[in-house]
């Protein structure tokens, strides 16, 4: 149903440094930047960030997940984020209530977003 999606950020460089990072594991890389916003995907950009326009909006806390290719992959996307600093919300296991074979780990992004890597491909 989605195209694309765009978040913003209140350090584009800082949150871009954190994404190269994170979303490596996951296949995705920084594809386009354009006008202070950076576009990250397998291919064409279909996750971008860009600056906070105009007044700074009251903090809200946007909850990401990306699919992960496997198990490994989700690992290495915690392991990478921990190794950034980011706080963990919770290490990567089984989430049986969403699914039988859902794995994830959850991290905050240095905007304080919920940002998560999961897979449902069985073990």
């Amino acid at each position: 149903m989605l195209d694309h999606v765009e978040i913003q950020v209140a350090d584009p460089e800082k949150s871009g440094a954190f994404y190269d990072v994170v979303l490596a594991p996951l296949g995705a890389s920084r594809r386009i930047e354009h006008q202070q916003r950076i576009g990250y995907g397998p291919g064409r950009p279909e996750f971008w960030i860009g600056p906070v326009v105009g007044p700074a909006p009251p903090s809200r806390e946007t909850h990401l997940g990306f699919a992960a290719p496997g198990r490994d992959a989700v690992d290495a996307f915690y392991a990478a984020a921990v190794a950034q600093g980011a706080p963990v919300l919770h290490q990567p296991k089984m989430w049986p209530q969403y699914h039988d074979s859902y794995y994830a780990a959850f991290v905050r992004d240095p905007d304080g977003n919920n940002v998560e890597a999961f897979c449902e491909n069985p073990a």
